[in-house]
């Protein structure tokens, strides 16, 4: 797979066959699941294979769901934290992004599902009494066929040249010069990353060899860190097809400019 144009054509699929996945499908899917659990490593992160999507969707219809729509699919994937560090909901996000370029090499589409807004004892009710933390569910399955004369909706993506800067934020980068590191094709794919809302809150600083990942957030917001894993995992992904092979060090910090926080998330070296 091309992750450029994976990326860009990337999106989520609210509808969903009631065509169950074969068993030997999912059961290649459980080993997946396993082994992205052992390559991130920590024990914090776990992903549950739900099979009976009909009965998780009967229980959190009308609760949670994508833009307070619950996804009806036939299987779900379960996002289980045991902690809410940050450091956990990014790689949380990091590997569920993985995940999903797995499925979508399978055959198999996927949408992102919030429950953050559902009580923890109903979650308990419909997901079991022995989960931890739950805030995300991925609808998997095959999409139904759309009507060819309905377009898609479109988002307007930020341009590269409003979200990478130059040693702070003070000043944006030179885009001749970010062509003539060679970099320009590695930022202009990584804004196609999904994200909340499609906000784009992630801002990167180049300084030197070493990019630097930053989310911006307002006063009333928590920073989103699940935003924050998605873009560390699509950036490396890219990085990779230019023969750069490197790994986010996360790292902490604050800074404020022009009425919004900046929370430092990661840096990279290239």
């Amino acid at each position: 797979m091309i992750m450029a144009n994976f990326l860009k054509s990337r999106k989520s699929v609210r509808d969903f066959k009631k065509k169950k996945i074969d068993p030997n499908t999912l059961e290649e899917l459980t080993l997946n699941l396993k082994e992205f659990e052992n390559e991130e490593g920590s024990g914090n992160i776990k992903f549950r294979l739900y099979e009976n999507g009909e009965l998780l969707y009967g229980g959190l219809k009308g609760l949670g769901g994508y833009s307070g729509v619950m996804i009806e699919s036939p299987h779900y994937i379960l996002l289980e934290l045991k902690n809410d560090d940050d450091k956990t909901i990014i790689y949380s996000a990091y590997y569920a992004e993985k995940l999903i370029t797995k499925l979508n090499e399978m055959g198999i589409s996927t949408c992102w599902v919030s429950i953050l807004g559902v009580d923890e004892n109903k979650k308990k009710e419909i997901l079991g009494d022995d989960i931890v933390i739950v805030n995300h569910l991925l609808a998997i399955g095959y999409e139904k066929p759309k009507n060819p004369f309905v377009q898609d909706p479109f988002s307007e993506r930020i341009g590269v040249e409003d979200l990478v800067f130059e040693k702070g934020l003070d000043r944006l980068v030179d885009m001749e010069d970010l062509e003539t590191r060679g970099l320009g094709d590695l930022f202009f794919y990584a804004r196609f990353a999904p994200s909340t809302k499609n906000l784009q809150p992630w801002r990167f600083v180049l300084d030197g060899p070493i990019v630097k990942l930053l989310i911006a957030y307002k006063d009333t917001e928590r920073p989103l860190f699940e935003d924050a894993g998605i873009i560390m995992y699509y950036f490396e992904a890219l990085a990779n097809t230019q023969g750069i092979k490197n790994k986010w060090k996360l790292i902490d910090g604050n800074i404020k400019k022009a009425g919004l926080n900046y929370k430092y998330i990661g840096e990279y070296h290239l």
